[in-house]
């Protein structure tokens, strides 16, 4: 019988077990859904179940996928960010929805917490602004 030097791993160590939290992301822009998906991606903590064009196909995703976080462009076609919004908030009161659009400021946060938006992101900022706020919000979700 020949020992091995190393042993043998039967189950994942603690630091090898991540949790993944599942996003969907809405937006008309192809470049922006495109480069959204793949941000997210390649962070260990996220998995992008979903990229749509506009409000009425987030909800539609939203209601098959069931994602921990949704991210919303604030003007898209069909359905624009805050009409889809008040109604995820309506059948997902727990899944934190992000308002990221390049004029965020067309949205008062007063409007923002009446509908249930979780946070207001501008494109201009950093990526990882997003990203940071996703975060937060779901360890805030989770406790």
């Amino acid at each position: 019988m020949e020992l091995l030097s190393e042993p043998v791993k039967d189950e994942p160590s603690e630091r090898e077990i991540v949790m993944r939290y599942k996003v969907l992301i809405a937006d008309d822009n192809a470049f922006v859904r495109t480069a959204l998906h793949k941000i997210f991606e390649r962070e260990r903590d996220f998995h992008v179940c979903a990229v749509v064009e506009n409000g009425r196909e987030a909800i539609e995703e939203a209601c098959r996928v069931h994602p921990d976080l949704i991210v919303l462009d604030l003007a898209m076609p069909v359905m624009n960010g805050l009409e889809a919004a008040r109604v995820l908030r309506q059948s997902m009161p727990d899944v934190p929805l992000i308002i990221y659009s390049a004029s965020p400021e067309q949205v008062s946060q007063q409007v923002a917490e009446s509908i249930g938006i979780s946070g207001l992101i501008s494109k201009s900022d950093r990526v990882s602004v997003l990203i940071n706020a996703a975060r937060g919000m779901l360890r805030r979700e989770a406790a």
